[in-house]
């Protein structure tokens, strides 16, 4: 086989870094490197050519989650002409939808790799990039009425439980209650 040209090399480092971003969101970080490679139909040998170690990928796949976030964010305040309450309600009403609950690999990555961040050693770059990402987070749920932290962990606790509890009544019912808790007026 030929040599794949530079701009081929970055398309496919960038469709590896998608690929793993959306598994480990899915499956968590155990995935296997040739299992990823498989769906992001490449070889498991490029995956070498690629990254150092499959810690390096999951650095830079968490990163990638968190940017994808970020964007979402600011996709939100331009949607509702930078009104943020409105902005922070659309997102509350998006994550706390069956849908969400069901795709977790296009979803938050906050509470899809909670687990495995958790399992990793302090000084590595994803638990920086998670700590960081849960921060933005929490900073754009902020308000004048209830701390963003708070609005957090009540989405994130809502969705871990519905996800959890997926395929009983007890499912819709968490996300039902948090939504009421957090979008309660007066």
């Amino acid at each position: 086989m030929g040599r794949v040209s530079q701009a081929q090399a970055e398309e496919n480092r960038r469709r590896v870094v998608d690929t793993a971003s959306r598994l480990f969101r899915e499956q968590g970080t155990q995935v296997s490197v040739a299992d990823l490679m498989k769906a992001a139909g490449l070889t498991h040998g490029a995956f070498y050519k690629q990254f150092a170690s499959k810690e390096a990928l999951v650095d830079e796949a968490t990163a990638h989650a968190f940017d994808e976030l970020a964007r979402t964010h600011t996709a939100g305040l331009e949607q509702n002409e930078g009104q943020r309450e409105a902005a922070q309600r659309a997102l509350i009403e998006a994550y706390l939808s069956v849908e969400h609950r069901d795709d977790p690999a296009d979803g938050c990555p906050v509470a899809a790799l909670a687990t495995d961040i958790a399992r990793e050693g302090g000084g590595r770059e994803a638990r920086r990039v998670y700590t960081e990402g849960v921060a933005d987070f929490a900073d754009f749920l902020g308000g004048d009425d209830l701390d963003g932290l708070v609005r957090l962990c009540t989405l994130f606790g809502a969705l871990a439980l519905s996800r959890a509890t997926k395929g009983s009544p007890l499912s819709e019912e968490i996300l039902a209650a948090a939504h009421a808790a957090l979008t309660e007026t007066g």
